[in-house]
């Protein structure tokens, strides 16, 4: 009986915390957002949405807001009373400027905040913390082709020399169709901005002016599932009739646009999605949209509308030649869990990410059973002179993580580390040896 009660009175706290009032402004909207046109232009204010209803407000909608590229979220309380949350998309340096100037409070971003930024806004608190950098979703793009073409990989580099036109023939890339027909999407789109961040401005190129821009996904695709010459880029969402080729970077293996693939960031053509929240002052609103947004309800929606949610699950891996003698062993005995953990630049401390991934890893090994000897490590890095140094770090990489799933009451399996071996990315480029510094999760 008591335990009963106990259990009872833990549903009610836990109850009380999720539908704790938050207060609403006499004036003004309740919660100001502005930033990134990726998040902004439909996943912010679906989230928006999906947390007022979650917080009980009624007739919630979208209205146009004072301009192009803005929305205002609207809801009711039970007393009829109105709140209003207002969007901006107009790009994710324009989100750190509002915070600066003190006319937003939260700053979505489709891209890490720079050092010039964080520096800025050191009055606000340290925007680089835990608690402030919060990855809300992973981003990834396809490059299709039309089916019929016979081409079934493309390296990062060569994307960026067909779409500034320094590649124009089928005829370069070993296919066969003559002239390249580029497709892409329009400026406005956050589509368009991915492939610009991961492909074009890496490596100093503009978009070929010959391009034909489109503003419907669905338009673009049907249009390259229809022309023998065509090459185009498009959220995961509308492959359609088209065909996805696999993508390598630098050394990396070639990857096609799996969700799997994309969850771990391990495909070439996956980035960070981000609310940045001033950790000295959040209002309230802000926080629960943070909160909402990192829970199971949230992560349902960043999945509805497109991206990848951060849900952990465990994926089946084909062993394959190439691979380790050892890591295929691992393969062929356990499944790898959709998430990889990855470090602050030039540390051994987690990542932001990691730190939220954490605790979604274990919450899936305590509902799996799998907290006993179940679980192998696996760490990688970027190459270094020595060959055992660079898996020295790996393996030291594998037990950083292990510190803190025993702090969760996991008991390893196995730690290994493989160096540099098995890259996922171009060792050339920061943001490449940051992808390379990776542990992996295996269940048995």
């Amino acid at each position: 009986m008591l335990l009963r009660v106990l259990s009872l009175l833990c549903c009610a706290c836990s109850f009380a915390v999720v539908a704790a009032p938050l207060p609403i402004p006499d004036q003004g909207p309740a919660l100001r957002i502005q930033g990134s046109n990726t998040i902004g232009a439909a996943l912010g204010p679906a989230l928006v949405e999906g947390l007022m209803e979650h917080r009980g407000l009624q007739s919630v909608h979208r209205e146009p807001g004072g301009g192009a590229n803005e929305q205002r979220v609207v809801g009711k309380t039970r007393q009829g009373k109105t709140v209003t949350i207002d969007v901006a998309a107009h790009g994710s340096s324009t989100g750190f400027a509002a915070l600066k100037k003190a006319s937003a409070d939260l700053a979505a971003s489709s891209r890490p905040i720079k050092d010039s930024e964080l520096v800025d806004l050191e009055p606000l608190g340290d925007l680089k913390s835990p608690e402030a950098e919060q990855v809300i979703a992973i981003d990834g793009l396809a490059i299709i082709l039309n089916p019929r073409n016979p081409l079934n990989t493309l390296n990062t580099e060569q994307l960026a020399q067909i779409f500034n036109g320094e590649i124009s023939t089928w005829e370069a890339l070993g296919g066969i169709g003559g002239p390249i027909h580029l497709y892409a999407r329009d400026d406005q789109s956050g589509t368009y901005d991915t492939f610009k961040e991961l492909v074009l401005r890496l490596r100093g190129k503009p978009l070929a002016a010959s391009a034909k821009r489109f503003e419907s996904s669905e338009q673009l695709s049907d249009a390259v599932s229809q022309d023998p010459q065509g090459i185009g880029f498009i959220g995961l969402p509308y492959v359609r009739q088209a065909k996805a080729v696999a993508i390598v970077d630098g050394d990396s293996q070639p990857m096609l646009p799996l969700n799997s693939l994309i969850a771990t960031e391990d495909y070439p053509l996956s980035r960070r999605l981000f609310f940045y929240l001033p950790p000295s002052n959040p209002t309230p609103w802000a926080k629960a949209l943070v909160d909402f947004t990192q829970s199971r309800q949230g992560q349902a929606i960043v999945a509805a509308n497109g991206f990848i949610a951060q849900q952990v699950q465990a994926m089946a891996v084909e062993p394959r030649a190439s691979m380790p003698e050892d890591y295929q062993a691992i393969a062929r005995d356990a499944q790898r869990l959709t998430v990889n953990f990855r470090f602050e630049e030039g540390s051994a401390s987690l990542d932001n990410k990691a730190h939220q991934d954490l605790q979604r890893v274990v919450a899936y090994l305590k509902s799996h059973d799998k907290l006993n000897k179940q679980v192998t490590l696996v760490g990688f890095g970027d190459a270094k002179d020595d060959p055992q140094r660079a898996a020295l770090l790996s393996k030291l990489r594998a037990m950083a993580v292990r510190r803190e799933l025993v702090k969760s009451g996991v008991v390893l399996r196995d730690i290994r580390g493989f160096g540099a071996q098995m890259p996922v990315a171009a060792n050339t480029a920061d943001e490449g040896r940051i992808k390379n510094r990776r542990v992996e999760v295996w269940v048995y």
